[in-house]
């Protein structure tokens, strides 16, 4: 029989800054039917974390609530029906909520196997940020070679593998940064044009770059800061891809503004609605432990932080004091 155990976790308190955050120990009890216990060895830190946080996005259920929606770890108990996985494999994932915590239980059916070649720190950095940057490149707007693409916060923790993933389909990248250390890293990563928005104007950057001519999508979780300036770098009928708000939620618009500047598309799309089966987070999945495995992407060693430092490590992700991705070690 298997018994519950006592664990440490990271808890919302309440909306707020990172102050709300608590290191508590919770109860974690014997895997349901469909369900495992995992045993996290490392944890993935992703701005979307703070929107919960604060309060942009809504709590998932009532306070407190673990934080937290990546992880990898070794399963140690399953559950009734469970088929897929055994005692001792290997296994990550990017959903539900409740990664910020030493173990847990989880949903056999949003569990993948994590292949040999990639370490645990690489796919818990990876999965969240590297599945994103799949279904923006390949599914939202399929990137193909004769495409330009204008990527905002290239150095950024998706934009790392999303600025080598357009390269390795063919497409010119233009990728924004905020500093001239984050400029050097993405023209290492293979961007063709760096633009430092803090110091140069994106848009006519674009038209020069461009020849006039301008990019097929705008790639945007930047938000309110590079809104609405991202449309005026799209080409008639261009796509803008709305993913993140960085620096704040992009303010309500009239739709009108699309039609106005070249009958553009704009879209805000989330993972969730691309690996909402399970079928569509196998290939997703798949799809990026390949590329990664290829070389083709190279995923840099994450920065790391113990669990109970999250809320150190969030202050520093907030403050843009990080480069590329974070992962919390339990």
């Amino acid at each position: 029989m298997v018994e519950t155990i006592q664990v440490h976790a990271i808890r919302v308190q309440s909306h707020g800054g990172p102050e709300v955050l608590s290191f508590d120990k919770v109860e974690v009890g014997a895997p349901g039917a469909g369900q495992v216990r995992l045993r996290h060895t490392a944890i993935g830190l992703n701005f979307v974390d703070t929107y919960f946080r604060t309060g942009l996005y809504p709590a998932p259920g009532p306070f407190p609530f673990v934080l937290g929606s990546e992880g990898v770890g070794v399963v140690e108990a399953v559950g009734e029906g469970v088929t897929e996985f055994k005692i001792g494999d290997r296994v990550g994932y990017a959903d539900p909520m409740g990664s910020y915590a030493e173990a847990r239980l989880s949903p056999a059916a949003r569990l993948i196997h994590v292949p040999n070649g990639i370490s645990d720190e690489i796919a818990a950095s990876s999965m969240l940020k590297g599945m994103t940057a799949r279904y923006l490149l390949r599914e939202t707007f399929k990137v193909g070679p004769g495409h330009t693409i204008l990527y905002h916060a290239a150095a950024g923790g998706v934009g790392q593998i999303a600025t080598q993933w357009a390269k390795a389909l063919g497409a010119t990248v233009i990728g924004t940064v905020g500093s001239d250390e984050k400029a050097e890293i993405a023209r290492r990563l293979g961007c063709d044009h760096v633009i430092n928005y803090r110091t140069e104007d994106f848009v006519e950057r674009v038209r020069e770059i461009t020849g006039g001519a301008k990019v097929d999508v705008v790639y945007d979780s930047v938000g309110k800061d590079t809104f609405p300036a991202s449309l005026d770098c799209l080409k008639r009928r261009g796509t803008w891809v709305s993913f993140g708000n960085a620096s704040g939620a992009v303010p309500p618009f009239s739709i009108g503004i699309l039609n106005q500047k070249g009958s553009l598309y704009a879209t805000r799309p989330s993972l969730g609605a691309y690996i909402a089966e399970r079928s569509e987070l196998v290939k997703t999945a798949k799809d990026l432990f390949d590329v990664i495995l290829s070389g083709k992407v190279v995923v840099a060693e994450p920065q790391t932080y113990k669990l109970a430092d999250a809320a150190e490590a969030q202050r520093a992700l907030e403050g843009r004091q990080t480069t590329g991705s974070v992962v919390l070690i339990p």
